[in-house]
């Protein structure tokens, strides 16, 4: 009842607005979308039983209008800005039945259950198409998640997605939204969203969800968009700069997970544990970067990774007799997209150095990614903090924060 609530103010406030304000920038949406949960790869197969989820969202919008003079609204084609919240209502479920796979692990009696999730986030909404009836766009979501439930060896040992009751969010979708009057809009779509702790604890297979959206729009502002008239675009001057960038991360290790899983006695007091050492991880980065837009800029970078945790694997490790090291160098294709004062920073490197053991040749790839969201500061000629997840292959290999400082060339 609580959060139909919510759902209806995200809705009532826009209205409330429009009607004190003939030129509201504001609006809102209400949605449903049934999903499924993806199991990317054969290990979670295995153990996913049921997969359906179903969730409830809300969303305040706002969009800058062409009468504004904002030159990244009119390189954006005008996008929609939100604050959203979403009730994941999961019926999802997972059991590891008897298998040798499994080592020393023993099937419980029962399935678990992953639990309901509430997700609050922003999210950018880029229009690549829109007539007086239709409009088209992709979207991108950041934000922070509170699960109701949790891994857990009493009552919930076979949930493997969530280890932690804080998630990070994100979302992606693809809509096209049909206008049924002058201020209302229906609004289909595919989703992605996917929870996850970032690797600051175990288990951290994170959900992966998929599924379709049907959305109740209202968008007082939509007639005005369609105001072709009215241009704002100012000229833009490309430039190099190299980009340098300090961070400190936080991670717990899929060695030590594996180890209490499969490798540990029942009888043994770490046997299948809910709680993990946390490591720090430390990198530096040096991007030469293009800027040949004001929305975007690429280029390639040298990454330096120190993790604490070396010293820990190699205890592990001592009857394999393979190498280790601390550190770690990679090279890295980058791209970063600006809107105002943000930034969401993309790379795709490949490691020329890497020694972390036994399981990290295993079940990392030579390939690493990372995805951030930064904010610069002005007020320190464009100093820029933000928050970075590293990753193989999607799964997260540490969370860090970040502090970077472009130097134009």
């Amino acid at each position: 009842m609580r959060i139909a609530l919510v759902f209806l103010l995200f809705v009532g406030l826009p209205i409330y607005a429009e009607e004190r304000d003939t030129a509201s920038r504001w609006g809102g949406s209400v949605s449903i979308q049934p999903t499924t949960v993806v199991g990317l790869d054969r290990y979670v197969r295995m153990w996913l039983k049921r997969k359906h989820s179903f969730s409830l969202e809300g969303q305040l919008l706002h969009v800058s209008l062409p009468t504004d003079s904002d030159a990244y609204a009119a390189d954006y084609g005008y996008p929609t800005l939100s604050l959203g919240m979403k009730y994941g209502i999961n019926r999802v479920t997972m059991h590891r039945g008897e298998n040798q796979e499994w080592g020393m692990l023993e099937p419980v009696d029962y399935e678990s259950r992953l639990g309901n999730i509430l997700s609050v986030y922003g999210s950018f909404a880029r229009p690549f198409f829109r007539t007086g009836h239709w409009e088209t766009d992709y979207t991108l979501s950041f934000g922070l998640a509170y699960a109701h439930r949790k891994y857990a060896l009493g009552d919930n040992a076979d949930d493997e997605f969530i280890g932690s009751r804080w998630l990070i969010y994100f979302g992606a979708g693809l809509h096209a939204t049909y206008r049924i009057a002058q201020k209302w809009g229906l609004k289909v779509g595919m989703e992605f969203f996917h929870h996850s702790n970032g690797a600051l604890n175990r288990p951290n297979k994170g959900a992966n969800y998929l599924g379709p959206s049907l959305a109740l729009v209202y968008y007082p502002y939509y007639g005005k968009l369609l105001d072709h008239g009215i241009r704002y675009n100012p000229c833009f001057r490309k430039y190099w700069y190299m980009n340098l960038t300090l961070g400190v991360g936080a991670k717990t290790l899929d060695e030590d997970w594996q180890r209490t899983q499969f490798q540990t006695s029942p009888q043994e007091a770490d046997y299948r544990r809910s709680r993990f050492h946390v490591y720090t991880a430390y990198s530096v980065r040096a991007d030469l970067m293009y800027r040949y837009a004001r929305r975007w800029a690429s280029g390639i970078g040298a990454d330096f990774f120190y993790g604490t945790y070396s010293a820990h694997i190699a205890e592990m490790d001592a009857a394999a007799g393979v190498r280790h090291s601390p550190w770690s160098f990679g090279l890295s294709a980058k791209h970063a997209v600006f809107y105002h004062n943000f930034s969401l920073d993309m790379a795709l490197g490949y490691y020329l150095y890497r020694e972390m053991g036994t399981s990290a040749k295993a079940l990392e790839k030579p390939y690493y990614e990372h995805v951030g969201l930064h904010y610069s500061l002005q007020a320190l000629r464009n100093l820029t903090v933000g928050i970075n997840v590293k990753a193989h292959l999607t799964k997260a290999d540490f969370t860090e924060l970040v502090v970077s400082y472009p130097v134009k060339l």
